[in-house]
C-alpha cells in the first residue's frame, strides 16, 4: 500500500519508518541538549519552551503521518518538532561553548549562528504552512498559491539574508557571524522577506477561516479551533516582531513560542473531540495508558517511601515496604484504570460517555421492569437518545400459541 506526500510516492512501512525515525531524532536531540546544558551548568530558561513545541507537534505528527502517510500535515508537524529539537541542542551546545567549557571552535561558532536563526523554520512554518493546508494537506484552491510562494519565500529569504548578515550574532553579541558578507543587498532582501511574510502569514489565517466558513458538519468543528489559533498567530505574530525594541526580546520570544504552541494543541482538541484523521481511539488509549502509568508509578515510589520511614524502626530492610507497595499498585490497577478511562472519555468523548452512562442506566432499569408498555418507551427513548435515528419502531416476537 503506497501513499503519495508532497509529490512524492512512499509505501506505509516506508512512512511509518520514517515517521518514528523523525519523532526518535527530535527526542534524541532534546535528551542531548539536557545533557549539554547540564555540563555547561546553564538553566532551561528558553529550552522548557522548545521542549514543550518539540514534543508536542512530534507527538502529534507521528500519530497523523503514520495513520495519513498522504497527508502533509502530519510531516510538517513533524518538520517543526525536529527543528524545534536542533534548536535546543544547537542554543545548548553555542552557551556550553561560549562559557568557556571547551569544544570545537568552529562547532561552536556554528552552533551560536543557527541558534540565532533557529525560529524562523519552526515558528515560521506551521504559521503559514499548517493554517494553509489544514486539515487535509491541500490548498483550498489554486487561487491560494500565490500565499503559499509567498510564505516560501519569505522564510527561505529571511533565513538566508538573516544568515548572512555581517556582525555580531544577536543572540550571542560575543560571537560575530561567521558567515557574514558585506553587501548592499541584504537589506533591501531582508525588508523583502518581511514583506513576504507578512502576505503569507496573513493569506495563511484568511486561508483557514474562509475553509472554516465554507466547511459544514464535522469538518466545521474541526477546524474552528485551529481558525482561533491562526488568528491569534496571525495577531501576535507582527506584534511581537515590533515589540522586541519596546518589551524586550524575552518578552516577544515567550509571545510567540507561547502562540506557535496554541497550534498543535487546537489540533489536537479537532483529533481528540472531532475524530480527525481516524486515530482518536490510538490517542484515547495513548492518554489513558500514559496517565495510568505514570500514577501508578508515582503510587509505587510514594508508597515505598512512606512505608520505609514507617518500618525503619522495625526492620532493617527495604523488602516489606517493596513488597506491601506491589501489592498496593496490583489492587489499584482496574480501578485507577476505569477512573482515568471515565475522565478521558467525559473530557473528549463526552458525546460516547453520555451513551454508555444511558445504555448502563437502562440494563439497571431492565432488571426491575416488568411492564413491556413501559420497556417499550424506555427502549424507544435510549435507542433516540444513543443513536439518534430519523425513525424507531420496535417489534416483539409472539410467544409460540399466542394470537
Amino acid at each position: 500500500m503506497a501513499a503519495e506526500a508532497g509529490g512524492i510516492v512512499v509505501t506505509a512501512r516506508t512512512a511509518r519508518r520514517l515517521t518514528w525515525g523523525l519523532v526518535a531524532l527530535a527526542l534524541a536531540m532534546l535528551v542531548s541538549s539536557s545533557v549539554v546544558s547540564m555540563a555547561s551548568g546553564s538553566g532551561a530558561g528558553i529550552s522548557a519552551f522548545l521542549w514543550a513545541i518539540a514534543i508536542v507537534f512530534a507527538a502529534a505528527g507521528g500519530l497523523i503521518a503514520t495513520h495519513q502517510p498522504g497527508n502533509a500535515i502530519g510531516w510538517i508537524f513533524l518538520f517543526v518538532g525536529v527543528t524545534a529539537g536542533l534548536a535546543d541542542l544547537s542554543g545548548s551546545y553555542a552557551d556550553y561553548w561560549v562559557g568557556g567549557h571547551g569544544g570545537s571552535a568552529a562547532l561552536g561558532k556554528t552552533a551560536a549562528w543557527y541558534g540565532s536563526l533557529s525560529w524562523i523554520p519552526f515558528i515560521l512554518v506551521p504559521t503559514t504552512f499548517l493554517l494553509l493546508l489544514f486539515p487535509d494537506g491541500h490548498l483550498l484552491s489554486r487561487r491560494w498559491r500565490p500565499i503559499a510562494w509567498c510564505a516560501a519565500a519569505g522564510i527561505v529569504t529571511g533565513f538566508v539574508t538573516q544568515g548572512l548578515t555581517p556582525g555580531r550574532l544577536q543572540d550571542y553579541p560575543q560571537v560575530v557571524n561567521p558567515y557574514g558578507v558585506n553587501s548592499s543587498v541584504l537589506d533591501p532582501l531582508m525588508g523583502l522577506a518581511f514583506l513576504l511574510l507578512l502576505v503569507g502569514i496573513g493569506g495563511s489565517a484568511a486561508s483557514l477561516i474562509v475553509r472554516f466558513r465554507r466547511a459544514r458538519g464535522a469538518e466545521r468543528l474541526q477546524i474552528k479551533w485551529l481558525a482561533l489559533a491562526g488568528a491569534v498567530a496571525a495577531v501576535t505574530f507582527p506584534i511581537a516582531l515590533v515589540g522586541y525594541g519596546v518589551a524586550g526580546g524575552a518578552v516577544s520570544n515567550v509571545a510567540i513560542m507561547l502562540t506557535v504552541l496554541g497550534l498543535p494543541i487546537a489540533a489536537g482538541v479537532a483529533i481528540l473531540r472531532y475524530r480527525l484523521y481516524d486515530i482518536d481511539v490510538v490517542i484515547n488509549r495513548t492518554l489513558v495508558y500514559g496517565v495510568l502509568t505514570a500514577t501508578l508509578a508515582a503510587v509505587y515510589l510514594g508508597s515505598v517511601l512512606v512505608l520505609q520511614l514507617a518500618l525503619s524502626g522495625l526492620t532493617a530492610g527495604s523488602g516489606l515496604a517493596v513488597a506491601a507497595s506491589t501489592l498496593a499498585v496490583a489492587g489499584i490497577v482496574r480501578p485507577a484504570r476505569k477512573a482515568i478511562q471515565d475522565l478521558v472519555d467525559r473530557r473528549f468523548y463526552r458525546r460516547r460517555y453520555d451513551a454508555q452512562r444511558t445504555l448502563d442506566r437502562f440494563t439497571a432499569q431492565l432488571r426491575d421492569e416488568v411492564d413491556l408498555a413501559a420497556l417499550d418507551d424506555e427502549l424507544r427513548g435510549v435507542v433516540a437518545e444513543t443513536m439518534a435515528p430519523a425513525h424507531v419502531s420496535l417489534w416483539l416476537r409472539p410467544t409460540p400459541g399466542s394470537r
